[in-house]
């Protein structure tokens, strides 16, 4: 039996989700974060699993045959804080995250507390070079 991967896209409601985060300014933020990744991309925001709004689709193969679909950007509202899920590996992002303002890096993801933590206009350059990354990587299934 094959791996089944748990994160695929699911037809649950970004906007009732959001509305469902208990801390008022962290929902707040959490529709902000939606126009900002929207009005980025350019992709339509759907739910990924029970807890990641995600944009767009990639598909990706590993050499070890595993292969899926993931969204090519996205982000969840956890308890403790923002959960950035950006392709920031290259140097240019690198650089980038620099000018943030105040974050966590994790290995697959970006940890922000609140948007009045970061620089806006940093955080939508660092969704631009991601799509564009995945884009030049992998196939993208959803335009």
């Amino acid at each position: 039996m094959g791996y089944e991967l748990k994160t695929k896209p699911t037809e649950r409601s970004v906007i009732e989700f959001i509305e469902q985060v208990e801390n008022v300014k962290k929902r707040e933020d959490a529709f902000h974060l939606l126009d900002i990744f929207t009005e980025t991309t350019g992709y339509e925001a759907k739910m990924w699993g029970p807890s990641i709004i995600g944009f767009g689709s990639y598909h990706y193969r590993y050499e070890s045959e595993h292969d899926g679909d993931a969204a090519i950007v996205g982000f969840s509202p956890r308890k403790s804080n923002f959960s950035l899920y950006l392709f920031a590996q290259d140097p240019q992002c690198q650089a980038l995250l620099e000018k943030l303002g105040k974050h966590k890096v994790g290995k697959a993801c970006i940890y922000i507390n609140k948007l009045a933590d970061i620089d806006v206009k940093v955080l939508k350059q660092i969704i631009q070079r991601s799509v564009q990354a995945v884009s030049e990587l992998y196939t993208i299934r959803e335009k």
